[in-house]
């Protein structure tokens, strides 16, 4: 009951982000933008972002693979993706779960095995994200700060932490001798004893990559993932007039802000990824209404891809499981 009543507040809370930001909007409006669409740009970064799904899946095949003696294909390992990824739309974070089983009925593999690999790939996900932010950072550096500047003055902000620099010094190690004694006197409570499972089962998942036979492509992989991201994205925004033509530094900065925004707990990004990515363009001088089509053609069309190639990988599970049942039988 407790999952259940998560995931109807984590919907509703996508749903009515979601009414918020396009409330607005008239359907006109998005009609005569997705009119002016360019159906070949749009096509190809469908197509680039089911590449993409196959590379994930093949590093993932990759890493199941690391250290045992039997072999997986790519393409059970990406039904199980693609599954993961349907399930997700409808309870934030069940996919990965979902995937893991997908693979343990079709290969016979223990889900506790499989899921380990999965913490290990968000694990190298979120080093490849801060990689894309920081190189966000460096190339964009200047609406880093404008944003910055629009919420804080930046100015003020460093004559007031230069003028308390020693206090803030006392503070942060007051606050580790406090944390120190507190982390030992409660190192036995289960929130702690989680923390420190999770921060082991990281380390250990990033130093178990060694294992992985074919490292080249285990890391050139990872890349791709994100090179295909960004590729998607920039096909996407050249299909649109009023985004054809953002620098691609800045549509990596899209990129960024809608990572960000699939990152939260909600169904698909719902509402979080449209708000973020619709915020950062118009800090590149578009406007409100053509930041939010931006966002919904985009993210619609990639929620259509994942709903189509989803639904026909669970209809080819089915058959794999009914074939190896009446097999058995």
């Amino acid at each position: 009951m407790k999952q259940w009543v998560q995931v109807v507040l984590s919907l509703a809370v996508a749903i009515w982000i979601f009414w918020f930001l396009y409330k607005d909007l008239s359907i006109e409006s998005l009609m005569t933008s997705i009119a002016e669409v360019s159906w070949g740009w749009l096509g190809l970064s469908i197509f680039i972002s089911l590449f993409g799904f196959w590379i994930r899946a093949w590093r993932w095949k990759l890493l199941i693979e690391a250290g045992e003696n039997f072999k997986v294909t790519t393409g059970k390992t990406l039904i199980g993706l693609m599954i993961g990824y349907l399930v997700n739309l409808l309870v934030p974070r069940a996919g990965e779960v979902a995937r893991c089983g997908v693979l343990s009925k079709t290969e016979n593999i223990q889900v506790g095995k499989l899921l380990g690999t999965v913490i290990l790939e968000r694990t190298v996900d979120l080093l490849f994200l801060a990689l894309t932010v920081l190189l966000a950072f460096v190339l964009e550096r200047e609406v880093f700060l404008n944003l910055f500047n629009d919420l804080v003055s930046y100015e003020v902000l460093l004559q007031k932490i230069s003028s308390a620099l020693p206090l803030i010094l006392g503070g942060l190690i007051v606050a580790g001798i406090f944390v120190y004694f507190l982390f030992n006197k409660y190192r036995d409570s289960g929130l702690i004893k989680k923390l420190r499972h999770f921060l082991r089962d990281m380390i250990n998942g990033l130093i178990s990559v060694k294992r992985v036979k074919n490292q080249f492509g285990f890391w050139g992989s990872s890349a791709m993932i994100w090179f295909s991201y960004y590729l998607m994205m920039l096909l996407v925004a050249w299909a649109i007039p009023s985004t054809a033509s953002l620098s691609l530094s800045s549509v990596l900065m899209v990129m960024v802000m809608g990572s960000i925004g699939m990152v939260a707990p909600v169904q698909g990004g719902i509402g979080t990824f449209h708000a973020l990515v619709a915020f950062i363009l118009m800090a590149y001088g578009l406007t409100a209404e053509e930041g939010k089509i931006f966002a919904v053609i985009i993210h619609g069309s990639q929620v259509l891809t994942i709903l189509i190639v989803g639904i026909v990988a669970l209809g080819i599970f089915f058959k794999i499981t009914s074939q190896k049942a009446s097999k058995s039988s």
